[in-house]
């Protein structure tokens, strides 16, 4: 079975830094797109960054010049880079892959368990 595990959250002052990582493991063929959502209280879950197998990366224009993604392929492992972060950037951060496990003919959308950012003075 395939996982995600997301590290790295925590409690920041306004203009600091914080940098997410999520690790795939499992049986894995192959992981195609990659990406990071965020989800604040009373909102819907919304995008924050992706990046392709290849390295194309999509950012919201929310955190565009502030927030980095990066991933490393041979670690199965995604990257969020957070830098001036603001209030508004609280929110339980969750990581999300497309992964295609050993075995099978089809990759499936998976999630994982979300780490909390808290962005306060």
């Amino acid at each position: 079975q395939v996982q995600l595990v997301e590290s790295g959250g925590g409690l920041v002052q306004p203009g600091g830094s914080l940098r997410l990582s999520c690790a795939a493991s499992g049986s894995i063929l192959r992981i195609n797109a990659m990406g990071w959502y965020r989800q604040a209280p009373g909102k819907q879950r919304e995008l924050v960054a992706t990046i392709t197998s290849g390295g194309r990366t999509n950012y919201a224009d929310s955190v565009k010049g502030r927030f980095t993604i990066s991933r490393d392929n041979a670690l199965n492992t995604v990257y969020l880079e957070m830098n001036s972060l603001k209030p508004e950037d609280t929110a339980v951060y969750y990581c999300n892959a497309d992964v295609q496990p050993a075995m099978s003919w089809t990759s499936y959308d998976t999630w994982g368990q979300g780490t909390q950012v808290t962005v306060s003075s």
